[in-house]
């Protein structure tokens, strides 16, 4: 799965267990971990000379869409990803029944 974006192309990257968006000589990345049925999203890095362009927020929506899209269970274990999905609640339904509490609690 590949989505393009008006700064770059989303990819996942199954052999380093992320997903990226590469600019130049620069990448944007999403790290996850797969697990039955079950991904872990588990850190956003965004180079600095990428940032301001919303990389980080495109790859979360990616993310989430590549895991609905596979039936799969979230868990977010990165910062930024529980913000986004905070932003757009839609995306809680994705969320294992574990992660979904924690949601409810804060």
């Amino acid at each position: 799965m590949a989505e393009g974006t008006e700064n770059g192309v989303v990819t996942d990257n199954p052999d380093q267990n992320r997903y990226e968006i590469k600019l130049g000589d620069a990448v944007a990345i999403l790290v996850y971990r797969k697990h039955g049925e079950t991904i872990n999203l588990i850190h956003t890095e965004v180079p600095e000379s990428l940032g301001g362009h919303g990389l980080a927020n495109k790859l979360a929506q990616f993310a989430l869409k590549d895991a609905h899209a596979q039936n799969l269970l979230v868990v977010a274990s990165c910062p930024f990803v529980t913000a986004y999905i905070r932003r757009h609640p839609d995306y809680i339904s994705l969320l294992t029944e574990a992660e979904k509490e924690r949601f409810t609690q804060k």
